[in-house]
């Protein structure tokens, strides 16, 4: 009698597959899948790629969700102490773009099988999956099998079964991000909207979604509006003594004001990004060359020396693989040539 492989059931679903979908996607009869999950029978060898990548694991990763009563193994709470540790370490790799060292750590246990009714272990894999998800956001893979979308959705159903309601809402958070990166400004400005003010997060985090909400009208040419968002997440920003946030916010300011026609207040607020830098991390270094770059190109006395802090920021973005980042500088840069 087989033993019912929990993990794969819950594998299944963070992709977002039922049994009979899945079949579908790998040429099977419905009942094929139900007999994996019950432990009844197993993949045979060449289908086992194509379940991996539909379901987003390594290969290793597969063959533990199939390995008869690994659901229900137990690990010692040093493994799990080594498991945290690994993820601040990667938290600290992902601030500096160390990228390959980051997947490097997050390999060790993403590939893992988590412990059915262990909450610890649940947890620890939800965060590597949403750490994982964050990696690949910086890469810039935001859609598509082992992209950000898929990590940041299997992450979000480990919480849910764990009843984590403010990682669930951090997680719906990150997706919108994924959306605004997309291009889809209007629906995540309404996703920023509604998580402002949703309870499950903290004030910091609501207030990052107010602050959104207006990066993600100015892209849709909303500038005017856009400032009616931004303007009070800086003086909420102050008030909760996020610096950071609150330098980020002015160069989103910046930003909106030069869509709206308003180069002065654009470089007033500009000026107090550059004076409040947030660190220098390559991350932080490209946003803030390339939001000023974007505001020098407005002025043709000044757009020679926006066109070498764009290069300088693409140079950056392309030796720490920040693809997103690349592409769009790549896009102010051919917006000017056009305009030019």
């Amino acid at each position: 009698m087989g033993t019912r492989r929990h993990g794969l059931i819950r594998a299944r679903k963070a992709a977002g597959y039922t049994q009979e979908t899945l079949a579908i996607e790998l040429g099977l009869d419905t009942t094929t899948v139900g007999q994996w999950e019950r432990g009844k029978s197993e993949p045979l060898p060449y289908k086992r790629p194509k379940l991996a990548r539909a379901l987003g694991v390594t290969s290793r990763g597969l063959e533990e969700l199939l390995a008869e009563g690994a659901a229900v193994v137990s690990r010692p709470s040093a493994d799990y102490e080594t498991w945290a540790d690994d993820l601040d370490r990667v938290a600290v790799c992902l601030g500096r773009q160390e990228f390959d060292l980051a997947k490097l750590l997050l390999d060790r246990w993403t590939g893992r099988l988590v412990p059915s009714g262990d909450d610890r272990g649940l947890y620890l894999y939800g965060r590597s999956l949403r750490l994982l998800g964050d990696l690949r956001q910086d890469q810039g893979v935001l859609t598509g099998p082992m992209s950000a979308r898929q990590s940041y959705g299997r992450a979000m159903a480990v919480f849910r079964e764990l009843g984590a309601d403010r990682r669930v809402a951090q997680l719906e958070l990150q997706l919108a991000v994924l959306d605004e990166m997309g291009g889809n400004h209007e629906p995540a400005a309404e996703q920023y909207r509604q998580l402002a003010t949703d309870t499950r997060l903290d004030a910091r985090d609501r207030t990052r979604a107010q602050l959104w909400v207006g990066t993600a009208l100015s892209k849709a040419g909303r500038n005017a509006d856009a400032i009616t968002f931004i303007k009070p997440a800086i003086q909420r920003f102050e008030a909760l003594e996020e610096p950071q946030d609150w330098s980020v916010a002015f160069q989103k300011l910046a930003l909106a004001h030069r869509g709206d026609g308003d180069l002065s207040q654009a470089g007033v607020a500009f000026q107090v990004a550059l004076d409040h830098r947030p660190g220098d991390a390559p991350m932080q270094r490209v946003r803030l060359d390339t939001a000023h770059g974007h505001l020098l190109l407005s002025d043709p006395a000044t757009a020679d020396s926006g066109l070498k802090l764009l290069e300088g920021a693409a140079a950056t973005s392309t030796q720490y693989g920040m693809m997103h980042q690349l592409q769009a500088i790549s896009g102010i840069r051919r917006a000017y040539e056009r305009q030019a």
